[in-house]
Order: structure tokens, then sequence, then C-alpha cells
């Protein structure tokens, strides 16, 4: 199963982003291989609209399950849901740590956005 992480790193020690439709990047991991890639996310880093649902349909496209993100607005959390992807909110300082807060059942899955929409 592939995770996706907010970041602005490209390893595990990077810092999670508190983002999700801004973050820099993404660092998908496979827990089946315990491997992953990050994906950049430098298209939406400066739109004027649509960052977050683009950056849904961006992950969804790449096989991600579970997204592990600080912050999610309404209108990536509807597209996100659609596609069967499960949101989890951390404050978590790096992508290790919200990585293990994973494993160990510690995140509670989100029912609802967190945020209000950049754009509502």
């Amino acid at each position: 199963m592939k995770i996706a992480f907010t970041t602005s790193g490209k390893d595990l020690n990077a810092p999670l982003d508190s983002r999700f439709g801004r973050a820099p990047q993404f660092l998908i991991y496979d827990l089946e291989t315990n491997t992953f890639d990050v994906e950049d996310n430098n298209q939406n880093l400066n739109a004027a609209q649509g960052a977050g649902i683009q950056s849904a349909q961006n992950i969804a496209r790449l096989g991600v399950k579970a997204l592990v993100t600080g912050h999610c607005g309404p209108k990536a959390f509807r597209v996100l849901v659609a596609a069967g992807i499960k949101i989890y909110n951390t404050s978590a300082g790096t992508v290790a740590e919200a990585l293990d807060l994973y494993r160990t059942g510690k995140l509670s899955e989100a029912v609802s956005a967190d945020v209000e929409g950049h754009w509502a």
C-alpha cells in the first residue's frame, strides 16, 4: 500500500509540510517494499486556484491509498475521498515521525476537512 506525505524535502528526515495542495513535494512511501519516491508538486505551489484539487488528482493517479498531512481543505478532501484515499492529519515534525505514527496506529482518519478552502 502506498502512503503520500506532504513535505518540502527529499527523504524521510524531511519536515512534514502542514499544507496539502501547496506542499512542494509528496513523498510516496510503499509499505510493502519499504521504499519511497518523491513527486514534485511545483505546478501547484503558486497556482491561482485549484491547487488542492490538482494535488489530490495527482496522488490518486499514483495509486496512493492514504495521505498524511498537516491540513486538508474541503475541495481536496472531497476529491481524495472520492478516489478512496484515507486522510490523516498530524503535527508531526518529520515524514519519519508521521510514518511511525501511522504504522503504530496513533493517527485517526479525518472525517472532514480541517481548514477552510483557500478560495471559499
